[in-house]
């Protein structure tokens, strides 16, 4: 089991290093389909790309790659956001008992968006063109940019998903950056986001570490292998690949 979790890790670490498609999206659902509880699935995740997240932030932290108002902005949205998601898990399971449905199905639901989120940026994210939002200040999307913070952090504390692809569909829409800077600004936030949410889950039990610390040992090559060769992959292709077998997945869990 230990071998197989590490060649898991190698290749999904492989996969995002190769692809940029979020580790999440691929992660858990195998986790699930393996035979973990989803709950377990979530919180060790959430716990796993919250390390993985750590090392890209410092990275682009020292690039000057990241939009600290905008991360600030976005998490006095999703830092509540992804609370109120693990005490309604928690309110549910204590009532009724079904936490472990909800976690499969709610996470088959965000797969579907995820594939679809995915499939749009690859074939439509360089045809978006300059809108009213992008034109207005931060400070006059401060509403918006709370809002869209607590509605996705609420998403990622229910199923892992989404801290860095559905915020990256939603940054690459409302608001003006480079794309250094949007990479750079998701990864920030999604660190931040993904750190709450994997403290509250394992404050609830919902972590294995040994199978955290297994997947980072294979990811963690697997990561770098996928991005040297990142540049001669034909990146499109296997990310519309990819978002098809997420679709799957998603439909699966349902």
């Amino acid at each position: 089991m230990t071998l197989s979790i590490l060649l898991m890790g190698v290749i999904v670490g492989f996969l995002v290093g190769l692809t940029g498609v979020g580790g999440a999206s691929l992660l858990t659902p195998i986790l699930i389909l393996i035979g973990i509880h989803p709950s377990i699935a979530v919180g060790t995740d959430l716990l796993y790309n919250s390390i993985t997240k750590l090392f890209g932030t410092i990275q682009h932290w020292r690039q000057k790659t990241i939009d600290f108002k905008l991360v600030k902005m976005l998490a006095m949205g999703s830092i509540p956001g992804v609370i109120v998601a693990v005490i309604f898990l928690k309110l549910f399971n204590s009532f009724y008992n079904n936490q472990e449905v909800i976690i499969k199905h709610a996470l088959g639901y965000v797969l579907i968006l995820v594939a679809f989120a995915t499939l749009f940026k690859v074939f439509f994210g360089h045809k978006i063109k300059e809108n009213r939002w992008q034109l207005k200040s931060l400070e006059e999307k401060r509403g918006l940019t709370i809002t869209i913070g607590a509605v996705l952090g609420f998403i990622v504390g229910i199923t892992s998903i989404g801290s860095g692809s559905l915020y990256a569909i939603a940054m690459l829409y409302f608001f003006r950056m480079v794309p250094a800077q949007l990479v750079g600004t998701d990864i920030a936030h999604a660190f931040f986001l993904a750190t709450t949410a994997g403290i509250l889950h394992a404050s609830m039990g919902n972590v294995n570490y040994t199978l955290v610390i297994n997947l980072l040992l294979g990811s963690i090559p697997g990561v770098l292998i996928g991005s040297m060769l990142s540049t001669k992959a034909p990146t499109n292709v296997l990310r519309t690949i990819i978002a098809s077998l997420v679709l799957i997945s998603g439909l699966k869990l349902i």
